[in-house]
């Protein structure tokens, strides 16, 4: 299988690690070879987490500037700011709706023009998939879900050679039990976002 390498970067409390890490399980109940990685910032002030998952035969977890085959973005500046992962054949598919960081909510800081950011973003790779996924997660009912609803436009977006039932399945099992049907609703929403059905 070719080589795919996934940087999910977002920050703290959207749920990138559990995105990253329901792929990689479901990667691995697909019988393909998987290794996943994460950075914390502080995410638990709301600060960058990148992670990646890196499907297929590698002989490392990081992924170096230039490298990404796919950037899923959680937060729309996020996505910007790691834009050197990425090279002109880069997939990136990133939420639109801004999650402010604390310096621009107390004003000390502007908040980059996310029309300007989704210009640029354009301008560096082959393709961009740019929506509200937070809009999504709401209409799931559950607004947690944001990170369901990215998985679900990876796999929309992407040929990732796992199965939509190996991704299910794991968000069966993994996810607390009274989150399984909104964190599927989510996935679902996400999926039909890219893909029209």
């Amino acid at each position: 299988m070719e080589t795919k390498r996934i940087v999910n970067v977002g920050v703290g409390g959207q749920g990138n690690l559990l995105a990253s890490n329901l792929l990689g399980m479901a990667a691995l109940d697909a019988g393909l070879p998987v290794m996943v990685s994460e950075i914390h910032g502080m995410a638990q002030r709301g600060g960058v987490v990148e992670s990646a998952v890196i499907l297929g035969r590698a002989f490392s977890p990081i992924v170096s500037q230039g490298e990404a085959d796919i950037l899923v973005g959680f937060e729309p500046v996020e996505t910007l700011r790691t834009l050197g992962k990425c090279n002109q054949d880069t997939l990136v598919i990133t939420n639109t709706r801004p999650l402010p960081p604390f310096t621009v909510a107390i004003g000390q800081a502007p908040y980059p023009d996310v029309a300007q950011s989704l210009d640029l973003i354009r301008k560096k790779v082959k393709t961009l998939v740019a929506f509200d996924g937070q809009a999504l997660a709401e209409k799931a009912q559950n607004p947690l879900s944001l990170n369901m609803v990215m998985l679900g436009a990876l796999f929309a977006a992407a040929d990732l050679g796992i199965p939509l039932k190996s991704i299910k399945k794991m968000i069966r099992s993994q996810v607390k039990q009274r989150f399984v049907a909104a964190n599927l609703k989510a996935f679902d929403l996400g999926f039909k976002e890219i893909s029209g059905n």
